[in-house]
């Protein structure tokens, strides 16, 4: 690349293009081993319910079907629970198995799994497998879960609470408040989604019964991590027999970086037949079992003075974790989260309490932005409550109350240095594209005649690429980063 080219402000062509859309793509699903067997699972048609009984002997003698593995035989097998990458203190940590014993707590839950000669012979099979249940009462909601008289997910968590943790200056914070000439408060839900790539996630796992060793293919994001997850935590395998191999992955946004049930059910299993074993998500599975968003309750307050600078800001979180705890769902949507909620504006005081709660709905870890999106809606929306409260053009609020340059490296109140930035001259660009006051003259006269035309601002600051091991570890992550590969 010749050294006078520029990249910042160019227009660069995507290297993956050419390939991937004249169909050359090569996703787990594309490939094919000698003896392969198909999975299908046997998931929960009840969001809460405990499992009685199952009765698979129709699914077995089904032509076709190689076996049929429920959470007992795998737990008896050394499986053990999913893991959590990322500990906070007091952290209440129920197991999640890949296949639910005893008690079934989302709708999609796996209980069992069927090994056939066809996926279409697996399916067919799997609807032959009785589960007898007991339908339980249910909670959805974050907060009413928290509640005296909710139902119970997990024994080792009585109250539905995972963990609670506060961030800041309170005695700070309060005493901002007390001084405050204005304060805004507002309630924000910030809802629940689902990732939705349009390829589904995929397993295949191909075991080698004379070494011991096992390949899998896996749609993940982060295969290393996956590596010494799956092997340490789960399979109770040395790191050396477990291969990952992530082909083209397709669409994650964040939700194909995690370990999920399917692809060590899989591994196990071939490991147990000494044959390759696939599986390949239909998209009923995918809207139950893929880690969903977000899904955030909030309550936030922010101080004022009278000539609209930010004296405080006060956060109250309850964030729906699902079922159980996905890898990251105690950090990324959640720790993250409050220590980005300064952004870009000098607050002298900030604190937020986060209550992270157990609901029986599919589990909920990190997605699109990992953190800052939930922050920054909660943050922007404040400021612009604060500049209609005010009277002032949200444009001009935002200017009294960022950093200035000259007050880099800056140190938040929740816990995180800024090294340097100019949001300023950001907004001033932004400002210069859009045409501000044209817009505002056009918008005033537009208004006249019955017709509405908006515009919004917002600004973020944004944590990423998250290293070393050595920082990560030390706030709670139980495995290395990329360095560590």
């Amino acid at each position: 690349m010749a050294a006078t080219e520029r990249l910042f402000g160019s227009s660069i062509k995507r290297r993956e293009d050419p390939r991937l859309i004249t169909g050359k793509g090569v996703y787990v699903d594309d490939v094919k081993l000698p003896a392969t067997t198909y999975a299908s699972f046997v998931r929960s048609p009840h969001a809460h319910a405990r499992i009685k009984a199952i009765d698979s002997s129709a699914a077995r003698k089904l032509p076709g079907v190689v076996a049929v593995y429920t959470g007992k035989e795998l737990s008896a097998g050394g499986v053990k629970s999913l893991p959590v990458g990322w500990l906070l203190p007091n952290i209440k940590l129920p197991p999640h198995l890949p296949l639910a014993v005893d008690r079934a707590r989302y709708m999609g839950d796996a209980v069992a799994v069927v090994i056939a000669e066809s996926p279409y012979v697996a399916r067919d099979a799997a609807d032959l497998v009785d589960v007898d249940y007991e339908p339980l009462p249910v909670v959805t909601d974050a907060v009413r879960a928290t509640e005296g008289g909710a139902p119970k997910l997990h024994d080792e968590a009585p109250d539905n609470v995972s963990f609670r943790w506060s961030l800041g200056d309170k005695d700070k914070t309060d005493a901002a408040f007390r001084g405050a000439a204005r304060v805004v408060k507002e309630h924000f839900v910030n809802h629940r989604l689902i990732p939705n790539a349009i390829e589904p996630r995929a397993a295949l796992a191909s075991a080698n019964p004379a070494t011991g060793e096992i390949t899998l293919w896996v749609t993940t994001q982060n295969p290393h991590v996956h590596r010494l997850l799956m092997a340490a935590f789960v399979l109770g395998i040395p790191e050396h027999k477990l291969r990952v191999i992530s082909p083209d992955v397709g669409g994650g946004f964040g939700s194909k970086i995690f370990v999920y049930p399917e692809e060590c059910v899989v591994t196990w299993a071939s490991r147990a037949l000494g044959r390759p074993v696939k599986w390949t998500a239909e998209r009923r599975e995918s809207f139950m079992t893929d880690a969903h968003g977000r899904d955030h309750q909030t309550d936030a307050e922010m101080a004022l003075d009278a000539d609209g600078h930010i004296l405080g800001l006060r956060v109250k979180s309850t964030v729906n974790l699902g079922a159980y705890l996905s890898l990251f769902a105690p950090s990324v949507p959640t720790y993250l989260y409050g220590t980005l909620l300064a952004g870009a504006y000098k607050t002298p005081a900030i604190h937020v309490e986060v209550t992270g709660a157990f609901t029986n709905t599919t589990p909920v870890d990190a997605y699109r932005g990992a953190g800052r999106p939930e922050a920054c809606y909660v943050v922007e929306r404040m400021v612009d409550l604060a500049a209609k409260e005010l009277g002032v053009d949200p444009v001009e609020l935002r200017r009294r109350n960022f950093i200035a340059p000259e007050q880099f490296p800056y140190q938040t109140p929740v816990a995180v240095m800024y090294d340097s930035g100019n949001y300023t001259a950001a907004l001033d660009k932004a400002l210069e594209i859009l045409n501000y006051g044209a817009f505002r003259r056009e918008q005033d006269k537009l208004r006249q005649q019955g017709r509405y035309l908006g515009v919004g601002f917002s600004t973020y600051v944004e944590a990423c690429g998250l290293a070393p091991s050595q920082v990560a570890g030390a706030l709670g992550a139980q495995a290395g980063l990329y360095e560590s590969a």
